[in-house]
């Protein structure tokens, strides 16, 4: 039997476009002899669809949707069945009231073939709002090649059952383990899991151990693609029965990483799985600003968006993001934009004007002397001498924010902020100022991993990436001097970060260990951090709560993002 690993790319809530999408899928399998598509969960919605699952209208479009698509391959593909994802009414009243099922689609028509059974609300997850657990395993049975093939069907986290690897895993049921007196021949995972570092590894054992258990193939197929915060890395892939000694023995068939991709993989029943020439996946910093282009890609072509603005100083945070920027959407989409204070330095503005060369990027430059001056003449009766100190230094950053709103509305633009998360966690930012923008590409990413992904970018090794996405393959990139400049936000003479903040050396693990190992203040003391320095780091991050809650939205690509997986209360001590 050739199954068809169809790794697609859905727009939230598109439930007739998706339509469209799985079919031009099939057709690519078609075309390479496959007998069964798979698609990833909830392929027909884009995952995760969130309320939108609540709405009748759309639930009752979807029959309709799977009806169209029921009839297109029965005329064009009368061979073909295809799995795909969808939202299955489960008949009761209450909320919630569906399950996140797998129809087979064959023939003219489609059914039900398989309903998740474990239900994630954890972190970004929110699954119980929305679906009711199903409670029987799911084993499809297939006549391919002159044989009865038993499938057996599960939804993502369905196969997250080994506490051993995860570190957790959710209460209840093993539907791995609930499969084995069904002798199954295959396992089948239809996934949506969005990007995380070591996850692709982490996906491969739980896949080799579910092949081990169960004494044959394990087929993973996974969403890829930017939603939202969220960014789906694909990483499709196969491993064998024995689930192998080790990670390279046991993968068969593997897809790129961050591309639509649709792939042929076929089993025989004469032997074991048919082997497949296995691409090597990125490295970790390739891996992670693949992640973050095709996350900045995505959410700009999905929420209608073909050019963006973003605000350059000259600093790293900026130019990282610059780079980004113009390998998502192409450098003559990109307009970059220069707005010096009296305190900016010279360097800074030949830096930023530098790399917007390499980069192709439009640039312009808005001076903002004279209205600061202007700000100093209005708010001089008010406050009984003009601003300073830090509401100064503020004015400076929304001064900034206002004028890039202005050319980002005036010219439809989607407008990029350039803070990073090290900046975000202690409030080193200002609200309606450097925070403004549609979208937070770094929001995720310490400052010390800023440094290092910029690093690799000016690295040899960033060559054949550079290229692939568009970008200069040769020489520096985002550039020595930019790269060597003591982090200066330039809102007074001699700025420097570490006048505010420790180094970014040593408070990045300290947010790291708080933020995402959840350790105590305690713990951190215990572990060597200074108590004074461990307090004022903890107060800075539950004084600036009030800022992230009024952030804009941020790519994850770490274990616990501001963003939907962080639920802190403002007024809470």
């Amino acid at each position: 039997m050739r199954l068809a690993l169809a790794q697609l790319n859905p727009l939230v809530g598109d439930l007739a476009g998706n339509g469209e999408l799985i079919l031009a899928a099939s057709r690519q399998a078609a075309a390479q002899g496959a007998d069964l598509v798979l698609t990833p969960e909830l392929s027909l919605w884009g995952y995760p669809p969130r309320d939108l699952l609540l709405r009748p209208s759309l639930i009752a479009k979807q029959g309709a949707v799977l009806n169209q698509l029921a009839a297109s391959l029965a005329q064009e593909l009368p061979q073909l069945a295809v799995l795909v994802g969808m939202a299955e009414p489960s008949g009761a009243a209450p909320l919630p009231n569906l399950f996140n099922a797998v129809a087979l689609v064959e023939a003219g028509s489609w059914r039900v073939v398989a309903r998740k059974r474990l239900l994630p609300t954890y972190d970004v997850f929110d699954e119980q709002r929305y679906f009711c657990a199903a409670t029987e395993p799911s084993v499809l049975e297939l006549e391919r090649g002159g044989r009865t093939w038993r499938l057996g069907l599960t939804i993502c986290e369905d196969l997250w059952v080994e506490e051993e690897l995860q570190g957790h895993r959710l209460a209840g049921a093993d539907p791995v383990a609930e499969l084995l007196s069904s002798r199954i021949d295959l396992l089948l995972n239809l996934s949506a899991s969005p990007f995380g570092q070591a996850k692709v590894a982490l996906r491969q054992s739980l896949a080799r151990r579910a092949a081990s258990r169960l004494a044959c193939p394990v087929v993973y197929v996974n969403q890829v693609g930017g939603n939202d915060e969220l960014v789906f890395d694909g990483a499709s892939f196969v491993v064998d029965a024995s689930g192998g000694v080790d990670a390279s023995s046991a993968v068969v068939s593997q897809l790129a990483s961050c591309k639509e991709q649709v792939s042929c993989w076929e089993v025989n029943d004469a032997g074991p799985a048919a082997s497949l020439p296995v691409a090597p996946l990125p490295t970790e910093n390739e891996q992670l600003f693949r992640v973050l282009v095709l996350g900045v890609a995505d959410y700009a072509r999905k929420c209608g968006f073909s050019s963006a603005l973003l605000g350059l100083s000259g600093g790293i945070d900026s130019a990282l993001v610059a780079v980004i920027a113009a390998a998502a959407l192409g450098g003559e989409r990109v307009q970059a934009l220069m707005m010096p204070s009296p305190w900016s330095s010279d360097g800074s503005l030949r830096d930023a004007q530098a790399l917007a060369g390499r980069l192709g990027l439009g640039c312009r430059t808005a001076e903002i002397a004279a209205l600061m001056a202007s700000f100093d003449t209005a708010l001089t009766p008010v406050l009984a001498g003009p601003p300073s100190g830090l509401s100064a230094e503020n004015l400076q950053s929304r001064i900034r924010g206002t004028l890039l709103m202005a050319v980002a509305n005036q010219q439809g633009q989607l407008l990029l902020s350039t803070g990073n998360k090290s900046e975000l966690a202690v409030g080193y930012c200002t609200l309606y100022g450097d925070m403004n923008g549609g979208l937070a590409v770094i929001g995720d990413l310490y400052k010390t991993s800023v440094f290092e992904l910029c690093a690799w970018l000016d690295s040899t090794a960033a060559g054949p990436c550079r290229r692939e996405l568009g970008l200069p393959g040769d020489g520096e990139l985002v550039g020595r001097a930019i790269r060597d400049k003591p982090p200066s936000a330039e809102l007074r003479p001699d700025q420097l970060d570490s006048d505010s903040l420790p180094d970014y050396a040593v408070l990045d693990p300290i947010l790291k260990a708080y933020i995402e190992e959840l350790a105590s203040p305690e713990q951190l003391i215990a572990s060597g951090t200074p108590a004074e320095l461990a307090e004022r780091v903890m107060q800075l991050l539950r004084r600036a709560e009030f800022k992230r809650r009024q952030a804009p939205p941020l790519l994850k690509i770490g274990d616990r993002a501001f963003g939907s997986g962080w639920r802190m209360p403002i007024a809470a001590r």
